[in-house]
């Protein structure tokens, strides 16, 4: 059977009205105490109301992984009040809504974090500085800040959580063996790499049950010999699978590198890649900004939901443009 974007699609318990997602992208409105503002009230409402789904930009679990100085976070209690409105403007539009939760590990913020952690003792670049190794109980005290930022985003009233496991931050830099040279239970082989990534999940379906949707956002390239790789990846997540209910497919972040040749659809064969793997629905993302090509990703079964960026933070009227109106989609049934 082929699907359009038009055509409902369910995550987990969760059935979204269309296959279109608001990727999570960054606002930098955020105070310093990383509290959103009305802006991003504003700006998240005013998206919610053709899309099937908005996914939050990421949400840090700790003020020790704070991407950014002018990111939001959820690791006080404090953050829930203000993220609740968020997600009343996105449920205004009958719209479910989901926080990404990050750490940025080697590659949190120096303006905002007193102590850069990583799996290694390797840095990213000069800008962000060495981190220090994580200790055991240092593991074990971010995985508890995960299972705290969980209660707190159910509290939030936000109907899912996406782990953001991409673009070079804490978890993915446990998961690439170019920034995980451990020797211990959490480095070396895939099992152990994948530890961390592990019980941050199960510390999270923990508190919020296994009804209660969990998703994934992976690189699935490091873009450089040695590291992650889709069937790597296959590798990891399939032993996972059961606890979660979709994968984002993304790239790169690991290293100060670039993809050589980004064009419509340029993540796409990452994607497809992993999907053929797994019993889960894959969210390709990465330039397809037209309806024509993710209807052919989507009748082709590349993936499952396309996921929209860039242009909704130009327009944010633009997912109208991919999607069939009312009066269509009742003459298509």
């Amino acid at each position: 059977m082929s699907w359009t974007l038009d055509d409902p699609i369910d995550l987990g318990s969760l059935r979204l009205r269309n296959r279109l997602i608001m990727a999570p992208l960054q606002q930098y409105k955020g105070t310093l105490e990383a509290f959103p503002v009305d802006h991003h009230i504003e700006h998240y409402g005013r998206r919610a109301k053709h899309v099937g789904l908005v996914i939050l930009e990421s949400t840090a679990i700790s003020p020790n992984g704070r991407l950014w100085k002018n990111d939001i976070g959820i690791f006080t209690d404090q953050h829930v009040e203000p993220l609740r409105k968020i997600a009343d403007a996105i449920h205004a539009h009958h719209t479910p809504a989901f926080i990404q939760l990050s750490h940025g590990g080697r590659k949190s913020s120096p303006e905002v974090t007193n102590s850069l952690v990583a799996p290694s003792a390797i840095a990213f670049d000069e800008h962000y500085g060495l981190p220090e190794s994580l200790s055991v109980a240092g593991i074990e005290s971010i995985i508890d800040e995960y299972r705290l930022a969980a209660i707190r985003t159910v509290k939030a009233e936000f109907d899912g959580i996406e782990i953001h496991a991409a673009h070079g931050f804490l978890i993915h830099q446990f998961l690439s063996p170019l920034s995980n040279v451990r020797s211990d239970d959490y480095g070396g082989s895939s099992e152990n790499r994948a530890r961390f990534l592990k019980e941050v999940l199960l510390a999270i379906r923990g508190e919020v049950g296994r009804h209660y949707p969990v998703t994934i956002r992976v690189s699935a390239t490091d873009y450089c010999t040695g590291g992650l790789t889709p069937e790597e990846w296959v590798r990891i997540l399939k032993p996972l699978e059961t606890e979660l209910d979709a994968i984002h497919v993304s790239t790169g972040g690991l290293l100060p590198i670039q993809p050589i040749d980004v064009y419509s659809g340029y993540q796409l064969p990452h994607a497809s890649a992993i999907k053929q793997h797994v019993n889960i629905p894959v969210i390709a993302v990465g330039k397809i900004y037209t309806r024509s090509l993710a209807n052919r990703i989507l009748e082709d079964q590349l993936a499952d939901c396309i996921a929209l960026g860039s242009p909704l933070l130009e327009d944010p009227d633009y997912a109208e443009s991919l999607l069939m109106n009312q009066e269509q989609a009742s003459n298509r049934g």
